[in-house]
């Protein structure tokens, strides 16, 4: 994609394209390095800080993948009659005898496939008889040697390494942990991040709304986000419009975390003070992002006990902070984790409405993904996409991307992002 920059004369400064801004996020990361042992059931999410290498096989013996008849795959070809005496039976859990030639075992899914057997039979093809306490079978088909059986090691051999350094902890990753008997792993300790929100408009849900005053739902969008990503969040409040009341919470922040985030103040406003606070404290590396929404995003740098803590300064409007989050913090806050610098990918789908104006700033608008009148998908859009309507973002399934200085018409293709993929 070509990157197109653009200019906004009320911000007085060059607009960055995202693709940049996120180049040059990636090239700030400075991951944590302190790592902890923590058990396997309390890992979820965690990010492994050694990778992870199996003791054992799994499955540690060859076993059957069904319930049926454990058999020389042979004897079935020289057995004009194809009825065998079943010899034993074999359940999961236990170990069988050595197979008798042209006779079969009763087997059921995981027991482990006795020595002399090479196929399993399913049961669905066979006939049981019964006479005299004895038992056989008469089996009506073919069979190869290994069908249904699963060999010894097939999902993991001793000494594979099964999971990386780098690699966030998910349920299924846990059950892969317990399927060659790890306990505990070490992964790296939770990324701190303290949050603060500006704004003298702002109330807690619970406290009366005077004139002009609104709920802060920015915090609960933003600590949300933070915990599903796994992070330690040090939430503190909302704080006053004033340089130094945003330069006393700035310093606080840093002292304890590895990273500070805030939402609001980061615009160009008289009551706006972010952008200076951060300045007096440190530097700032990005601001004014060529995105909506999210415009006004700032990052950089506050000096704090003699080291640099970076700077994520969010947008005030809600859906600007959720957008915002998802495109360009989120990255960059799991490569802080101890993960790679990752974007998330989408996949092309046709817009089912038009936009009536040139996009100047790449947009991501949100969609929901839907049937189109012929069966196939297509993405509808909410009708109101301004960046203070919350409820597009919880109508929407998902982003479509409207790139710079394109004129989006029904029947387009666009880049389709489901929430989904940012876990959300």
């Amino acid at each position: 994609m070509a990157v197109v920059s653009c200019d906004d004369p009320k911000f007085g400064a060059r607009l960055i394209p995202v693709d940049e801004a996120l180049q040059r996020l990636s090239e700030q990361v400075k991951s944590v390095t302190e790592a902890e042992w923590v058990s396997v059931s309390d890992s979820l999410l965690r990010v492994l800080a050694e990778p992870v290498f199996s003791t054992i096989n799994v499955p540690p013996l060859a076993n059957s993948s069904m319930d049926g008849y454990a058999l020389r795959a042979a004897d079935l070809i020289t057995e004009p009659t194809k009825s065998f005496r079943v010899s034993q039976r074999i359940p999961a859990g236990s170990v069988g005898e050595y197979l008798e030639v042209r006779t079969v075992a009763r087997i059921f899914t995981g027991a482990p496939l006795p020595d002399g057997a090479d196929a399993v039979v399913m049961q669905e093809v066979c006939t049981v008889h019964e006479v005299d306490s004895e038992v056989s079978i008469t089996i009506s088909g073919t069979v190869k040697v290994g069908e249904n059986v699963r060999d010894a090691g097939e999902d993991i051999r001793e000494n594979d390494e099964i999971l990386s350094v780098g690699h966030r902890l998910a349920p299924q990753d846990l059950g892969l942990l317990a399927s060659v008997g790890v306990t505990k792993v070490k992964v790296f300790k939770k990324l701190r991040v303290a949050v603060f929100f500006t704004g003298d408009e702002l109330r807690e849900p619970g406290e009366p709304l005077g004139v002009g005053q609104i709920y802060n739902s920015n915090r609960f969008t933003l600590v949300a986000m933070l915990q599903r990503m796994g992070c330690e969040v040090i939430n503190l409040g909302i704080v006053t419009d004033t340089l130094e009341g945003t330069i006393e919470a700035l310093s606080q922040a840093a002292s304890q975390a590895d990273l500070v985030m805030t939402s609001g103040g980061v615009s160009v406003g008289e009551e706006d003070h972010v952008k200076a606070a951060v300045e007096s404290l440190g530097q700032l590396d990005l601001w004014s992002i060529s995105i909506k929404p999210g415009k006004p995003l700032a990052f950089g740098q506050i000096n704090s006990a003699g080291r640099s803590v970076p700077f994520l300064g969010m947008p005030g409007n809600p859906v600007s902070v959720f957008a915002t989050t998802c495109i360009l913090g989120r990255p960059f806050i799991q490569a802080m984790q101890g993960m790679p610098f990752k974007c998330i990918q989408g996949f092309k789908v046709p817009a089912a409405f038009d936009l009536n104006y040139t996009v100047r700033r790449q947009e991501y608008l949100r969609v929901r993904l839907q049937h189109d009148d012929v069966g196939g998908l297509a993405l509808q859009s909410f009708p109101n996409q301004s960046s203070g309507v919350l409820t597009s973002a919880s109508w929407g399934d998902g982003f479509a991307i409207a790139r710079e200085g394109s004129a989006v018409k029904k029947g387009d293709i666009l880049e389709y992002l489901p929430f989904s993929f940012f876990d959300l």
